[in-house]
């Protein structure tokens, strides 16, 4: 059992009233973490922490700032097996959790590459003798909330170009993933970036809306950036605007994967299995609608059925489980309805659909239709509905009838006929001949309608993360009309 204390200006402490909670493996329920649980004053001295090192964080020459995120990357990678060993909190894999630190010591590398192309511009002035420029500062305390689901790419995503920014971070931690969230702070710490530049927040789950409302109402705290569910979302963008605070937002999906008739059948399918099915389908990205043209939907769906036979769901410990558990038991119920609502309606239940406790088998639904509930809403788990249509206009009109727009993928051998059904797609990441779960530290992530706004990643950041100011500089007389 690992023991979980804040991280408020450089230093391990309990939560100000001692209180903790537990966080439980889902499949064995043992207890995984003991947590400090933070509370408002908690959230208070974290960010009063993170004010205090802005000031010279802020100064460090970018170099130096560089210098300092390019080990934190090293000790990150370092450190692997530790992040690895907290995996039970959340019932994953031990190649997903691996998976997650190979990416997010690319997410601090980059951010350190970016730390020298900050720019501004000089722009020409119509007054005499003005030299007029737009300059990129940091913004002071920026607020990272992070899910459980991605816990070290998603809670690194959330801090590091904050950072390499010149900003200082609180990061507001999972109650699913708190061990890994908080191993995250210990490690950027003990690489030398500073005491308070990274400050890690627990709480316990009941005390999560009033903590999130602290934090983003506090005047220090300059920016706000969150994934996770649309639902929690909305809210926090709600609390945000309240406080004329930015939020940058990256939320829910419905991502669907385009099969047209001249597609390679072989590789969608293990793209979709993939897409579908990693993680337990627990990915913002994952593929959940199977968007298939009639002339090859019975070859893709037979094809598909037998990659899943493959793909056993189980305890993560057991050698012969591909994919591990849920998140929680809960979970599990909450899907299991939404196939039951298929079924009941006449879905056609390919494959899977059985669940005990928190271990869902990867599940394939075919004839699906808009009256289903798993036609919209977001499952979040190992599932994958087929959705049917004749020709490219139909199949499009399927994909953008979602409130979600996140990740797409469109499969065909005719690439200048996807390019052209790629730019028409509602999303904010399309991938053609590939699964719709990708990332890479130096592209642009973020989504449209329910997803959310703004992106993530390097450059496509930087603005969010900087304040843009107009600076003049007046050389010689000026003249003014009174």
């Amino acid at each position: 059992m690992l023991d979980v204390p804040l991280l408020i200006g450089g230093q391990s402490c309990p939560a100000r009233d001692g209180k903790t909670f537990e966080r439980r493996n889902p499949v064995s329920g043992e207890v995984v973490s003991r947590v400090a649980a933070a509370t408002l004053e908690d959230a208070d001295a974290a960010v009063a922490a993170a004010q205090a090192a802005f000031p010279a964080w802020a100064a460090l020459a970018p170099n130096e700032r560089r210098t300092r995120l390019l080990k934190a990357a090293d000790q990150l990678q370092a450190n692997s097996e530790r992040f690895i060993a907290a995996a039970g909190e959340t019932g994953a894999m031990a190649n997903w959790y691996g998976f997650n630190v190979m990416l997010a010591a690319k997410i601090l590398r980059e951010a350190a590459s970016m730390t020298t192309q900050i720019n501004g511009e000089v722009i020409p002035s119509d007054v005499p003798g003005s030299f007029a420029m737009a300059l990129r500062q940091p913004c002071g305390v920026v607020l990272g909330i992070a899910p459980w689901n991605a816990p070290v790419i998603l809670a690194t995503r959330a801090i590091a170009m904050p950072l390499a920014c010149g900003n200082t971070v609180v990061l507001k931690a999972s109650e699913l993933s708190p061990a890994v969230h908080r191993l995250i702070g210990q490690i950027l710490h003990e690489a030398g970036l500073g005491d308070g530049v990274v400050n890690v927040i627990s709480n316990a789950p009941q005390d999560a809306p009033a903590i999130v409302e602290r934090l983003i109402a506090n005047p220090a705290v300059r920016r706000v950036n969150f994934t996770g569910s649309t639902h929690v979302g909305r809210i926090v963008g709600e609390l945000s605007a309240r406080h004329l605070k930015p939020a940058l937002l990256e939320l829910g999906g419905k991502a669907p994967f385009l099969v047209l008739d001249d597609a390679d059948l072989d590789a969608a399918v293990e793209a979709a299995a993939f897409g579908a099915y990693f993680n337990q389908g627990q990915i913002c990205m994952s593929t959940e609608r199977l968007i298939v043209d009639d002339k090859v939907a019975d070859a893709f769906v037979a094809k598909l059925k037998a990659k899943i036979a493959t793909l056993p769901a189980g305890d993560p410990s057991d050698p012969a489980a591909k994919l591990g558990s849920l998140v929680d038991a809960r979970a599990g119920e909450r899907i299991m309805g939404l196939i039951d609502d298929a079924v009941t309606q006449g879905a056609t239940l390919v494959c899977g659909g059985t669940c005990s406790g928190s271990i869902l088998q990867p599940t394939l639904l075919d004839q699906v239709t808009d009256s289903m509930r798993l036609y919209r809403e977001e499952s979040f788990g190992p599932v994958a509905v087929v959705l049917r249509a004749s020709g490219d206009e139909a199949l499009l009109r399927l994909a953008n009838d979602s409130e979600f727009g996140l990740s797409a993928a469109i499969f065909s051998r005719d690439t200048s006929r996807a390019l052209a059904l790629a730019q028409r797609v509602e999303s904010g990441i399309c991938h053609i001949n590939g699964p719709t779960v990708h990332d890479e530290a130096q592209m642009p992530f973020g989504g449209v309608k329910s997803s959310g706004y703004g992106s993530f990643g390097a450059k496509a950041s930087v603005e969010f993360f900087t304040q843009l100011r107009w600076v003049t500089l007046q050389n010689g007389p000026r003249h003014y009309p009174i």
